[in-house]
């Protein structure tokens, strides 16, 4: 099996765009052709992930109007949709219909139009996730990040002012990144003092409804390097599944679809935790940074958040997280979210993250959640 080689990629400004949805996506994916210095003709397959077009705006068939509107055709086109995690889904169908032989040439796009609809339309759109039995007593989400997150404190005597540390660290990476929702700072205070929403879990706690898009081409290394030096692989790739129902789980503070996902990637990669330089993780949730650092084996169970407070997981730290500004400040575009880490390990491994750059990072990687867990793909990626 031959190495697969991201060779160029882009994203869209994120937050309140007037856009549709298909607008967003041929934005991203003009862009990434253009990147990659690719003929669209070229491509063989053609990839959208995305989880609720036809609910957000009455919009399906969106991969064939893409591969019309990027005059694509004859490629073969599918829509992948994983709920949150759509976005890691999509790397994964990208990453195997290359290392598979099927094709020399496969663009993803992702993306998600979100905020033309009220918060509430949004959020029940979102719940709808949730397991039928988990929805119709008025479980959502951010209930099930409370409880967690309750639990998670208690369990390992964590202070309540660690997770506002994740909101404030992920705002301060989010103001150099001109694509991000959000490109301003916040204090602690503020983060303390914003409404519950879900309690402990308060209005900073939380990812904005976003819209926005992304996108990635991916090739055969020996076809990467007929148009550039400038790549870089993706060595390991894992998807798992957790139990829909989450209060059916051992430990509601485990993700077993991160650990087990993971397990995946780095058995492919023959790497470890030890081995990564910078990583994505999806923070819908301030919570789940914890979780998911825990998770993936780069802190002890329970040593997530000390992490957070001596300064590791930042610009700087020995492991930095969500340089990108992460789902809190960047946004979160529901099917565009697991492409946009990918392009932000990208720009990474290619040393192209200007003020966010993180020294010597030759090896990154994204973990893009479904649900509260209910799957997850977890993407290593290296420089060539």
């Amino acid at each position: 099996m031959e190495n697969v080689a991201i060779i160029g990629a882009s994203m869209t400004q994120f937050g309140q765009r007037d856009g549709w949805i298909l607008d967003l996506l041929s934005e991203a994916g003009t862009a990434c052709l253009d990147d990659a210095g690719v003929a669209p003709d070229a491509i063989d397959h053609l990839y959208v992930s995305n989880m609720a077009s036809g609910e957000f705006e009455g919009q399906t068939g969106i991969m064939n109007a893409l591969t019309h509107d990027l005059a694509a055709m004859p490629a073969y086109a599918a829509r992948i949709d994983q709920t949150s995690s759509s976005g890691g889904a999509g790397v994964k169908h990208a990453w195997q219909s290359v290392a598979s032989g099927a094709s020399d040439m496969t663009l993803l796009v992702g993306g998600e139009k979100m905020t033309h609809r009220t918060t509430a339309e949004a959020t029940d759109v979102i719940a709808s996730i949730t397991h039928p039995a988990e929805y119709k007593h008025g479980v959502t989400l951010p209930s099930f990040a409370g409880l967690t997150a309750r639990l998670y404190l208690d369990t390992y005597d964590a202070p309540r002012e660690s997770l506002g540390k994740v909101a404030v660290k992920n705002h301060r990476h989010g103001v150099h990144n001109s694509h991000a929702q959000f490109q301003k700072e916040v204090d602690l205070e503020t983060v303390l003092e914003s409404p519950i929403v879900a309690d402990p879990l308060r209005l900073y706690d939380f990812c904005p409804i976003t819209d926005g898009s992304a996108a990635l081409m991916f090739c055969p290394e020996s076809v990467a390097k007929e148009y550039t030096d400038d790549y870089v692989l993706v060595s390991g790739v894992g998807g798992a599944t957790d139990t829909h129902v989450v209060h059916e789980r051992a430990d509601p503070t485990t993700m077993r679809g991160v650990v087990e996902s993971s397990d995946i990637a780095y058995d492919m990669a023959d790497l470890g935790p030890e081995d990564i330089d910078v990583a994505e993780l999806h923070d819908m949730f301030t919570i789940l940074e914890f979780l998911q650092s825990e998770d993936l084996g780069f802190f002890e169970k329970g040593e997530g958040w000390k992490a957070v407070e001596e300064g590791r997981t930042e610009i700087g730290g020995d492991l930095p997280i969500n340089t990108s500004g992460g789902l809190k400040s960047k946004g979160h575009p529901l099917g565009a979210s697991g492409v946009a880490q990918v392009y932000e390990i990208y720009e990474q491994l290619l040393g192209d993250a200007g003020k966010r750059q993180v020294d010597d990072a030759d090896t990154g990687l994204a973990c893009n959640v479904g649900g509260f867990g209910n799957c997850v793909i977890t993407t290593i990626l290296e420089a060539a």
